[in-house]
C-alpha cells in the first residue's frame, strides 16, 4: 500500500513510501521477507484489548509468504489462528498439503482462498478440484467450513463483465470452542472490493470478535 511520497536523494520526483496501516490499538503480525521476491502478502491485526493472551507469530510452524500463523495462550493451552492468501495458482495450498507440521488446536483458518465453487457460492454452477484439496487440508487440521448467515458475495467486481463472487472462507474447529455468528458486512466495504467478515469467538467466558 502506497501511503505518501517522501524526499529522495536520488530523484527530484521524490520516492514512494510503501507500507501498511498501523494503529496504536492494534498489534501487527507479518512475516519478514527473506529476499526481494519473498515479500508477505498476508498480515494479521490483533486488538490490544486481548494482548494478555500472548499472541506470537509462529514462522517456525508455518513459514510461507502467504500464511500468517498466530499462536495465543488460554487457560494453560496454546491455540492457533491461520490467516491465508491463496493466489490463482494455489501455491499456498500445495505448501500446506506438503508440509508435515505438528500443529494442533487450530481454532480458525480464514481469508482469501481464491476458489470459486458452488459449495459456498450459489451463483456459481461448478465444482472446483481445488476445493477437494482445501477440504483435505482442513480435515488434517480438524477444521470444518463455516458458512455465513448471509448468502452474499465477499468480493465485488470492478467492472460489468465479471460477476461478484465468494472467495473468502472461514474454517473453524467447531467442537472445541463456542462460536457465535459468521457475518459478512456489506455496509463496511468502504473503498475495498472485499466485504468485511467477522466471527465471534468465546474465550474465557469473554466474547472476542475476530475481524478479517
Amino acid at each position: 500500500m502506497i501511503i505518501l511520497s517522501i524526499p529522495s536523494s536520488n530523484s527530484h520526483k521524490r520516492e514512494l513510501l510503501v507500507s501498511v496501516p498501523h494503529h496504536p490499538n492494534w498489534l501487527t503480525f507479518t512475516r519478514s521477507p527473506t529476499n526481494q521476491f519473498d515479500f508477505p502478502r498476508v498480515m494479521t491485526y490483533i486488538n490490544i484489548c486481548v494482548s494478555c493472551l500472548q499472541f506470537f507469530l509462529q514462522n517456525n510452524v508455518l513459514n510461507h509468504r502467504d500464511i500468517s500463523c498466530i499462536s495465543f495462550s488460554n487457560q494453560g493451552s496454546i491455540y492457533f489462528i491461520i490467516n491465508v492468501y491463496s493466489d490463482s495458482s494455489q501455491l499456498v495450498l500445495k505448501y500446506l498439503k506438503d508440509t508435515e507440521s505438528n500443529i494442533h488446536n487450530i481454532i480458525i483458518m480464514t481469508d482469501d482462498f481464491n476458489i470459486r465453487d458452488s459449495i459456498w457460492d450459489s451463483n456459481f454452477p461448478f465444482h472446483s478440484s481445488h476445493s477437494n484439496f482445501l477440504f483435505d487440508i482442513a480435515d488434517s487440521f480438524s477444521l470444518d467450513i463455516y458458512k455465513p448467515l448471509e448468502n452474499v458475495p465477499t468480493r465485488f467486481s470492478d467492472n460489468d463483465h465479471n460477476a461478484n463472487s465468494v472467495l473468502d472462507l472461514v474454517f473453524l474447529c467447531l467442537s472445541s470452542l463456542e462460536f457465535n455468528c459468521h457475518h459478512i458486512h456489506l455496509n463496511w466495504r468502504l473503498s475495498s472490493d472485499y466485504a468485511l467478515i467477522t466471527v465471534e469467538v468465546f474465550i474465557c467466558e469473554e466474547r472476542i470478535s475476530h475481524t478479517q
